[in-house]
């Protein structure tokens, strides 16, 4: 018989509460969410270091010594604090080692020890690598370069190799490089020239740049360039990508793969195909600038147009409508142009989603907290600037989170993607703070619950609308670290807003109030027949959704956010339910209940 996801199986090392919350508190002071559990009973593992190399070269992540992981199911090696003490000194005396790693990127405080019960453990915090750094590579030979993909380690392909070291060189950004074999009266659409020069004259009608030719114009722009040590000049990159013609871009000398895409997806079949496409069709110069100003335009009109007046003048724009630019701008400028893939913008009927091709050039959190002057195309960005379109690198993320937030929106969710490369932004268009919710809210714990803090009341209406929340579940929808989720929740139960069920990375927490159980219920009726056959066609189109995203292995919280359904609801009714029907397959299943269980359709 088909085994469900809340089959009981063997108690495991990690259902011990002592234990989870030692783990659990030398883990939180890390930035990262990746663990890997590696053996050290017959000594210094050797494997550690390409994890080293990957987490480095990535998000970072945590190593635990002493701990062996087989088929999800751990067990403890039982080492003494002398033989962590050998471990220690081991780790530290090769890292430092340049025959071993290129570069060592921990401090004293990223290695830290514990004990459980006279059992030790080693855990070490390996954060993401500084852009200038990476690649971090082995045994003295940058072909022995690593990344993370999934819960493994790969090897790095000679090509990704040579974009990190490209990433790394700081001091000649990607987009400045010179294009000898183009010339501007061959190559650059005159006409998308002049439309950016009557766009910035209606923005600084006195600005000196407007008088200069068009030569001298793209080179205080970036997208025309002397070397006078090399003694060439010519188009940069930027500038044919900004202004080219499509030809042009597309060139061998150029960049081969060059594609932008935009799809709308506004029907409510998730079989059907796109509503609406802007891409090169032959119809038109598909630059970076075309792309823009065809693209943003269909992108806004999906955001409601806001009516205030400022100073007798009517404001077309609210916050949102800024972070969806700077997020769109964004997905252009941080482009790895060299990357065997293409920018795609998708507009559906509840988010949007930015994609585009490389990896990150900073971590997962460095992004979210913004002010990092970080930018793969200066040059790119430059002229965006100059439309007064975009802020300077890193302070946009700061607009995107912000914007969302006042919207009540989702928070964004940021994800790399491999092979190949690519990072992806999706901007949620649901709703936090329904009426119907706060309503309920006030209700069950009167005024007083609107005087708590923005994240303490996204917290309660998240709880509200889904049953249940998770630390992890919290993550995707505050910005905040799990340690200080954590500290969150417990202020909101000492408070008597939440209570706590379970222990360690397993707790959940419910309203203290009865207010999920009292979420309004449709009346009894003598209808009743066909609502049942209705909510068997909700369950049937759920499913099909769920079969569209799952093209690749994804965790039920990845499915729950892509479908935007209750995670608990799919977990407990609709996944069980498919995998019985033979629908979705597990990635680990001989081991239902895997900590890392992913799905993907049958084939």
């Amino acid at each position: 018989m088909e085994q469900t996801e809340t089959d009981n199986e063997e108690r495991s090392l990690f259902d011990d509460p002592g234990f989870l919350e030692m783990v659990d508190n030398l883990m939180n002071e890390s930035e990262s969410t990746e663990v890997e559990f590696k053996s050290a009973k017959g000594g210094f593992p050797n494997s550690l270091w390409e994890t080293y190399s990957s987490f480095a070269n990535t998000q970072g992540g945590v190593i635990v010594l002493g701990i062996k992981e087989k088929n999800g199911n751990f067990s403890i090696d039982g080492l003494s604090r002398n033989d962590i003490l050998k471990l220690k000194k081991a780790f530290w005396d090769n890292v430092n080692n340049k025959q071993q790693v290129s570069v060592n990127i921990l401090k004293d405080s990223d290695v830290k020890e514990g004990a459980h019960e006279g059992n030790h453990v080693l855990v070490i915090c390996v954060p993401r690598a500084d852009r200038r750094q990476i690649p971090v590579y082995l045994r003295n030979n940058p072909d022995n370069t690593y990344k993370r993909y999934h819960e493994g380690d790969y090897k790095c392909t000679p090509d990704e190799v040579r974009r990190m070291f490209a990433d790394a060189d700081v001091e000649h950004p990607r987009d400045s490089k010179i294009l000898p074999e183009f010339s501007l009266e061959g190559d650059i659409d005159i006409e998308s020239l002049n439309q950016y020069r009557r766009l910035v004259a209606a923005i600084k009608p006195s600005h000196t740049w407007l008088l200069l030719d068009d030569k001298a114009f793209l080179t205080k722009l970036g997208g025309y360039r002397v070397d006078r040590r090399e003694k060439i000049e010519g188009l940069t990159l930027a500038g044919l990508l900004m202004f080219g013609k499509t030809d042009s871009i597309t060139d061998t000398y150029c960049c081969p793969s060059y594609f932008p895409d935009y799809r709308e997806y506004l029907d409510p079949d998730p079989n059907s195909r796109w509503t609406d496409r802007i891409c090169p069709d032959g119809a038109w110069e598909a630059n970076l600038f075309q792309f823009y100003i065809r693209v943003f335009q269909k992108l806004s009109l999906a955001l409601p147009k806001p009516f205030a007046l400022k100073d007798g003048i009517r404001i077309d724009e609210t916050p949102t409508h800024v972070a969806l630019r700077e997020a769109f701008i964004n997905t252009l400028v941080h482009a790895d142009y060299l990357v065997d893939s293409n920018i795609t913008i998708e507009l559906w009927r509840d988010k949007y989603v930015f994609s585009n091709p490389g990896s990150l050039l900073i971590s997962f959190s460095q992004y979210w907290k913004g002010g990092d002057s970080v930018c793969r195309n200066k040059s790119l960005l430059q002229m965006f600037m100059y439309l007064g379109t975009a802020e300077k690198a890193g302070s946009g993320v700061d607009k995107i989170i912000q914007g969302w937030k006042e919207a009540n929106l989702r928070r964004p969710q940021l994800e790399e993607k491999k092979k190949p490369e690519k990072v992806v932004l999706e901007l949620p268009l649901v709703s936090l703070f329904s009426d119907e919710v706060i309503d309920q809210l006030k209700s069950g714990f009167g005024e007083r619950v609107l005087e708590l803090d923005h994240n303490k009341i996204l917290t309660l209406a998240t709880c509200c609308t889904e049953g249940e929340i998770t630390n992890n579940r919290l993550q995707l929808v505050i910005d905040k670290h799990s340690s200080d989720i954590t500290k969150l929740l417990k202020e909101l139960c000492v408070n008597r807003y939440l209570k706590a069920e379970g222990v360690g990375r397993g707790t959940k927490y419910k309203l203290l109030s009865n207010l999920a159980s009292n979420r309004k219920k449709p009346a009894s009726n003598p209808t009743s027949n066909r609502n049942t056959k209705l909510s068997h066609l909700a369950v049937s189109e759920l499913q099909k959704q769920i079969l569209k995203v799952c093209v690749d292995y994804l965790s039920v919280s990845e499915i729950a956010s892509k479908v935007n359904r209750n995670m608990i609801y799919l977990k407990d009714n609709i996944i069980p339910l498919m995998i019985q029907k033979g629908l979705l397959e597990r990635e680990f299943p001989n081991t239902p209940r895997h900590r890392k269980q992913r799905y993907k359709k049958t084939l």
